[in-house]
């Protein structure tokens, strides 16, 4: 999705220039491919970090996460501390 469309359908607060920026900060993170005129995609081979986003950031649970990220192969073996 090009960056402008999915700026519109953000629940941002509503703030347009907040929303471009968190969306410029997301194309910087290794769990996420900027794709230029496709937009960003997750990269499978960085799901450790995105795990890591979700479980300390966002306060998701182990089992939360087991359950949405189907091809995080290492999730057995990862270390939440």
């Amino acid at each position: 999705m090009p960056e402008d469309t999915l700026l519109n359908l953000s629940s941002i607060d509503g703030d347009y220039p907040t929303a471009r920026e968190i969306y410029t900060e997301l194309r910087s993170e290794p769990c996420l491919s900027y794709r230029g005129n496709r937009g960003i995609e997750l990269d499978k081979s960085n799901f450790d970090q995105l795990a890591d986003i979700l479980y300390h950031e966002c306060g998701w649970e182990a089992w939360e996460i087991d359950s949405r990220l189907k091809h995080y192969e290492g999730i057995d073996d990862h270390n939440w501390a």
